[in-house]
């Protein structure tokens, strides 16, 4: 795989001036960017893929909901579907997508809604006399058709955007001088106990500019597993073999953590967003016990038996979350 993307570097270039042309068009008013009456928040990255974007955007929504009636919009990545869709009771992951199918489970007063031209989905929410209170954009850091008033980038890590090179070699999505839109950047999947002299090295590589503010996240991990009718504690799977089933863009920190746990599996690895087969389903039935992720679980439920299926709910924890919490506030007033 390094070889071929290797094999593309002549591409890169190309690649360079289409980004760089479409973001001086942005940035020149030469394309416009729509801005609506209602305060719209965006999470994104430079990076394809596993930065932890669905976790931030269910930590905007816990320290927003109370105050404020949310709407999410993502594009719904891996549906079976196109076009503009609000969740309802008829929703399923195959009609939405995994990421919002999981916001509209766990979140019951917010709206939940999905089309991969987030500008014209804005559009029909508001013709249909559901203007959002408060948006928040899912994976729209690219999507300039829409003005945010806050852009939150989020880089991880061990894979920093500064590291990386441009598409097809590398997986940046634009040059890295795209992070100058961001608002707040976030540091995400951090060690939890990172040093200050760490942060510093980290704000100094990343350049952030005075406008900017940077914080630090970890992944926090639940000591416990749910399925639809039980919750188990995790150190009931010492000494137990179990098979671990992720369909996400980065599984090493989950891999990292069980193992850190002291727990053996087996672990099935499928790309993100992966559609499970029939042929998949009767494979997992034959394990005794499995556990995965909650964006694969919402695939999962009721195709194998409840009582082998699990999954390990995590949150977004912020290393200065008061500041954090200040900052987002700060932009609501």
């Amino acid at each position: 795989m390094k070889m071929f993307r290797k094999i593309l570097m002549p591409f890169v270039p190309l690649y360079f001036v289409a980004t760089w042309v479409r973001n001086f068009c942005f940035n020149q008013k030469l394309i416009e960017s729509k801005s609506f009456n209602f305060p719209i928040i965006c999470v994104g990255n430079l990076n394809v893929g596993g930065t932890g974007k669905t976790p931030m955007i269910e930590y905007l929504i816990r320290l927003l909901e109370t105050k404020h009636k949310i709407t999410t919009l993502s594009r719904g990545y891996g549906r079976q579907t196109k076009g503009f869709i609000i969740a309802d009771n008829n929703a399923t992951s195959q009609i939405i997508g995994d990421e919002p199918f999981q916001f509209y489970q766990k979140f019951s007063n917010i709206t939940v809604v999905v089309g991969e031209d987030r500008r014209l989905a804005i559009e029909s929410l508001i013709k249909l006399n559901k203007e959002p209170k408060l948006l928040l954009l899912d994976d729209a850091f690219q999507h300039r058709q829409v003005y945010s008033g806050l852009n939150i980038l989020l880089t991880s890590y061990d894979d920093l955007y500064v590291d990386d090179m441009l598409l097809p070699v590398g997986n940046l999505r634009e040059s890295k001088s795209g992070s100058d839109r961001a608002d707040i950047v976030v540091v995400t999947k951090c060690p939890h106990d990172i040093t200050q002299q760490k942060c510093f090295q980290i704000k100094q590589r990343l350049s952030i500019k005075s406008y900017q503010k940077l914080f630090f996240s970890y992944i926090g991990y639940s000591q416990f597993i749910y399925s639809q009718q039980q919750e188990m504690s995790l150190k009931t799977l010492t000494n137990k073999k179990f098979t671990l089933v992720t369909g996400i863009a980065n599984p090493k920190p989950l891999v990292n953590y069980l193992t850190e746990e002291g727990l053996i599996f087996k672990h099935l690895v499928f790309r993100d967003h992966y559609d499970f087969k029939q042929l998949d389903i009767l494979n997992f039935q034959k394990e005794e016990i499995i556990v995965t992720t909650e964006k694969d679980y919402v695939k999962l439920e009721g195709k194998v038996d409840d009582h082998k299926l699990f999954y390990l709910p995590i949150q977004t924890k912020m290393v200065n979350s008061n500041s954090f919490d200040s900052a987002i506030e700060s932009f609501l007033k």
